[in-house]
């Protein structure tokens, strides 16, 4: 027993109890200990290299939670009513593969892991460089702020808020603290039946295709643009139509004429960065008005946009309820946490809360109440104000180090966006730079995916900077430029294999 003990191995960045606990509710669980006592606190601390008050506090714990018994003069004993829990047992984990097996690429209506993608690397924060888009450095995630309002949700006067199943309304604290805090700095007016709580923009996406789209219907993206959206559209039944753009964004007039809806992301478009002028924003509300068409409204990274003056919202200009407006938290706060909310018409709300309650019934209560917590006690404004500051200082080291260390590429790039769109040299293959950079602790991504057209220009990257440290990126970006030069001097193919 005691050599199984000696091999624990506890983890740098862990609660020493949690892992303990861990490990020995394992051992538990395959009757390890039998009706042997287990190692004495003070032993047990020996063989683990920790405090003996560690051991002891997980033990008690483990009493108290029925694992464990104490016995005075004795020790602690595994409680023997665990045997009487009646377990299933396993006669046949895997089915065998013979010819009564489905079939399912027969079964299957549609095929969307085929569906192209920017194949984030999920290992993204061991990488030196991470140049990755969508992603925070985890020492700015507010840690305490959000424990200690996740603390008083789970108080036991306030646990009731959250611990009861919604069926399918959302929190209305949550609510109010988003049409109230949030809402109202992007100048857009909304009643509690005109909001929807989403677990984020993607998801937000998906609900109104689910509604909306279908065969014959027209949906404008822009192109580049967000790949899953132009996949969400698609899988609901729809065709997207690729949108051209300019220096200014969307391009109006009759690209946009018999389209059915037209997404569009106006604070900053994405991936390009670009910005639509308030004339551009007000001319394509008329024209959807004239046209008949609906605006589905993307307003990403306004929250944490450091820009003086940002512009105003398309929701808070419209006249004629022609725009649904999709938020989140996630660039903001954090991705984890999968929370959006979605503004729009109280009619559409109301059968987007119906399709929701048939899929999840509603975001998890506790994250939702905890929100809403953040945000009521001011920590979400003094983070995000905090934030701006931050990246304001890293979107200048990146613009500095660009221009420094990629002058042969042009670069695209707009105050307060989160991310720079960088177009290489015309023979350099943006895959292959992405697989040289990978061997140097580099973490960039292609934009091949971004582009709706099959033969889509290969020589586009995307550089986010909201997940590496500041102090790195003068150094990355000189690698980084230093490939680029050495992938301009050979061929595509050559460059892979380099």
């Amino acid at each position: 027993m005691n050599d199984c003990m000696m091999n624990i191995e506890l983890q740098a960045g862990r609660g020493l109890q949690q892992q303990i606990r861990e490990k020995l509710v394992e051992l538990i669980q395959h009757d390890y200990f039998g009706t042997r006592a287990l190692p004495s606190s003070r032993k047990m601390a020996q063989l683990l290299k920790v405090s003996r008050n560690t051991v002891v506090l997980v033990y008690e714990s483990m009493v108290d939670d029925g694992y464990l018994i104490a016995r005075e003069r004795s020790g602690f004993f595994v409680n023997p009513e665990l045997d009487q829990e009646p377990t299933l047992k396993l006669v046949q984990t895997r089915p065998h593969l013979d010819q009564n097996q489905p079939n399912w690429t027969h079964r299957l209506r549609s095929a969307p892991a085929s569906f192209s993608t920017l194949n984030k690397d999920k290992d993204w924060i061991n990488y030196a460089y991470p140049f990755i888009y969508g992603q925070i450095e985890p020492s700015h995630f507010p840690i305490y702020q959000w424990r200690e309002c996740s603390r008083i949700a789970q108080n036991r006067n306030s646990v009731h808020h959250w611990i009861e199943d919604y069926v399918d309304v959302d929190d209305p604290e949550l609510v109010t603290q988003i049409r109230q805090q949030i809402l109202s700095k992007r100048g857009i007016t909304a009643s509690n039946d005109e909001v929807l709580i989403t677990m984020g923009t993607q998801n937000s996406l998906y609900l109104l295709a689910s509604l909306l789209a279908g065969q014959g219907v027209k949906v404008g993206v822009e192109n580049p643009g967000y790949a899953d959206l132009r996949h969400i559209f698609t899988q609901c039944g729809s065709k997207p139509e690729p949108l051209e753009l300019d220096q200014q964004g969307l391009i109006l007039g009759q690209q946009l004429s018999d389209c059915d809806y037209v997404c569009v992301t106006p604070s900053h478009q994405y991936p390009t960065t670009v910005t639509m002028p308030i004339e551009r924003r007000k001319q394509l509300l008329e024209q959807a008005a004239t046209d008949d068409f609906v605006l589905i409204e993307d307003d990403y990274e306004s929250e944490v946009n450091f820009h003086e003056q940002p512009l105003p919202a398309l929701k808070s200009i419209d006249q004629h309820g022609r725009v649904i407006y999709i938020g989140s938290l996630s660039k903001s706060l954090s991705p984890g946490l999968r929370i959006g909310y979605l503004v729009a018409n109280k009619q559409l709300i109301a059968e987007l809360r119906a399709l929701r309650r048939l899929i999840y019934r509603h975001p998890p209560a506790n994250n939702q109440r905890t929100a809403a917590l953040f945000i009521a006690q001011g920590y979400y404004d003094s983070h995000v104000r905090r934030m701006r500051h931050v990246y304001e200082q890293k979107w200048l080291l990146m613009q500095q180090g660009l221009q420094r260390h990629l002058h042969q590429c042009v670069i695209n790039a707009t105050p307060g966006s989160f991310c720079f769109w960088i177009e290489l040299p015309k023979h350099v293959c943006s895959s292959a730079l992405v697989v040289q950079a990978a061997k140097q602790g580099i973490l960039v991504e292609s934009g091949d995916t971004l582009f709706a057209e099959q033969q889509a220009p290969k020589n586009y990257i995307r550089l986010g900077f909201s997940a590496i440290a500041e102090e790195k990126i003068n150094a990355g970006l000189a690698l980084l430029g230093n490939l680029v030069s050495q992938l301009s001097q050979h061929s595509p193919s050559e460059a892979l294999h380099a």
